[in-house]
């Protein structure tokens, strides 16, 4: 695709032509690519492990008696056990979201596999927080033999964390896949995607994947500095329920700025699917919010 076929009035403000292989390398003699997209959700997973371990342990420091070795091996130990289920719950809650709302529904039933294929992109944020919020709730039942303050809520408080560093890493990988495309744009920074996931005719966009991964890396940076503040991390439900006002919120708006995704939504409607999705959540994190401030005062 070169710039020549872009209709003439848009060639004077394209000034970035993206079109890169969506696959890292190929392993040799196994013919298995490496994607960038599957590369960045592990590393997304593999950073978010460190983080909220750290946040577990000053947790259990304000809460426990016991020495600080042992509280390190409390948080090592619950962060290995809830990770698989963080993963799992992501997975299967970002797949299954993405073909009910997004796909249809009858290629995961005739095909069950390729809810696994992550690497090839189609994962719903709603989806995700759902599933994830499904896998703490199972989680819990064991953290609390732990400790017992550690209920699925403050979980998600302690999760919530590095889940938006992983989001913002998985938007960079839907912008190498090029697709959550933007709607048409004349703005200096608009994009050109060479070959668009959805086969639409290349032509600037706006680089709406960049603009989630910036502000979910923002909102990364701000939980993570709140989760330093001792009242902050005692406060259950405060945390999670910031975190879904800001990303859904978000999420509602910059979906003005985004070609409808869903095939359940036509061009009718004054609402995306995303923006349908986002609302009950940012409902449950004003509620989670109004209620964890009501607890610390009592």
């Amino acid at each position: 695709m070169i710039l020549s076929q872009i209709p003439h009035h848009f060639t004077s403000i394209a000034v970035f032509h993206w079109d890169p292989d969506p696959d890292l390398f190929i392993i040799p003699g196994l013919n298995w690519p490496i994607k960038w997209y599957g590369l960045l959700f592990a590393l997304g997973f593999a950073v978010g492990f460190t983080i909220f371990q750290a946040i577990v342990y000053r947790y259990l420091l304000q809460v426990s008696d016991c020495e600080n070795q042992r509280l390190k091996e409390m948080a090592l130990k619950m962060t290995d056990r809830i990770t698989l289920y963080a993963v799992v719950g992501t997975v299967i809650g970002a797949r299954l979201g993405h073909f009910i709302f997004y796909e249809n529904p009858s290629l995961y039933i005739t095909h069950p596999l390729e809810i696994l294929r992550v690497w090839n992109g189609g994962l719903a944020s709603h989806g995700a927080a759902i599933g994830i919020i499904a896998a703490i709730v199972l989680f819990s039942r064991y953290s609390k033999t732990i400790e017992p303050g550690l209920t699925w809520i403050r979980l998600l408080d302690f999760i919530c964390v590095p889940t938006a560093l992983a989001g913002a890493l998985i938007r960079w990988g839907n912008f190498i896949n090029q697709e959550i495309l933007g709607t048409k744009s004349a703005l200096p920074w608009a994009v050109v995607f060479g070959h668009p996931a959805d086969h639409s005719f290349p032509a600037p966009r706006h680089p709406v994947q960049l603009y989630e991964s910036f502000f979910y890396l923002i909102v990364f940076l701000i939980l993570w500095h709140l989760s330093y503040r001792r009242k902050y991390l005692l406060r259950q439900g405060w945390l999670i329920g910031l975190f879904l006002i800001l990303v859904f919120g978000y999420r509602f708006f910059i979906e003005y700025f985004k070609i409808e995704q869903s095939h359940l939504v036509s061009a009718a409607h004054q609402l995306t699917m995303g923006q349908w999705l986002s609302i009950p959540l940012v409902i449950m994190g004003a509620l989670l919010m109004f209620f964890s401030k009501r607890s610390a005062k009592s």
